[in-house]
């Protein structure tokens, strides 16, 4: 994913360059924008969160394929942000997000096990519901990012940004006592990321639209583990699991 989130930025950057050349003719708009020491906009985005997987050794298959995978669902981001100009090519930003978003996560280990009892004769110990758990997820995610920018092009300029960002899983159901076997699965509440993003600045006469594409990738491991009393078949099928996403915004400034 990361390597898809540089090429694309490459992209961007190189799309730019060769549509935007300086012209003679062309009237900048909003002239005066950059030259402001804070500004604030806010964004509204498509994101696709799925998580990186790192099962045990009981959720492999012999030819090392994950019986546990990851079926991401689109969601939706929406932000309002500070920024702070450090010069004429950085600038600091603040961009506190809520992130709205749901994955299914479908253990084909339980699955086989299923299978297996059918096959013997025998009454199925899990049943269809114990295959799949529908996560959803609320992240309060809050971010600081240190942006670097181009020169203008006429009404556009290109950046890139990095950053790092505490996120907090209002949905995470961390505390609860409920676990997998009453079709709860748990991810811990507190989160840290670091964040790279790439776009296009767009200048209009009263406004500046920005179209980017970001990636978010989370440090830790968001897995709370099942009860004692449960069958290891749900989060005890997994070493460890990663959020990582990539959003598309259109930023209004």
């Amino acid at each position: 994913m990361k390597k898809t989130i540089i090429l694309l930025a490459l992209t961007i950057c190189s799309t730019a360059n060769a549509q935007f050349g300086k012209s003679r003719d062309v009237v900048i708009n909003y002239a005066d924008f950059d030259q402001q020491r804070y500004s604030w906009g806010f964004y509204l985005g498509v994101n696709y969160f799925d998580f990186k997987i790192h099962p045990n050794k009981g959720a492999l298959t012999q030819d090392t394929r994950y019986l546990v995978v990851s079926d991401p669902k689109p969601g939706f981001s929406v932000s309002l942000f500070g920024k702070l100009r450090v010069d004429d090519y950085i600038d600091i930003r603040l961009e506190p997000t809520f992130h709205f978003t749901q994955r299914d996560l479908i253990f084909n280990n339980i699955q086989h096990l299923i299978d297996e009892d059918l096959a013997n004769g025998v009454e199925p110990a899990y049943t269809d519901r114990d295959v799949r758990r529908n996560v959803k997820a609320t992240y309060m995610d809050i971010p600081i990012f240190i942006n670097f920018h181009g020169d203008r092009w006429n009404n556009t300029r290109p950046y890139v940004q990095g950053g790092l960002s505490w996120i907090s899983n209002l949905q995470s159901n961390e505390k609860k006592e409920q676990d997998n076997k009453d079709q709860i699965f748990r991810l811990k509440t507190n989160n840290f990321s670091y964040q790279l993003e790439a776009g296009i600045e767009i200048y209009f006469k009263r406004f500046k639209l920005t179209p980017s594409i970001k990636g978010i990738f989370f440090f830790n491991n968001e897995l709370v583990a099942d009860n004692p009393d449960t069958p290891p078949v749900w989060a005890g099928a997994l070493k460890s699991i990663n959020s990582r996403t990539v959003m598309f915004s259109l930023k209004f400034e």
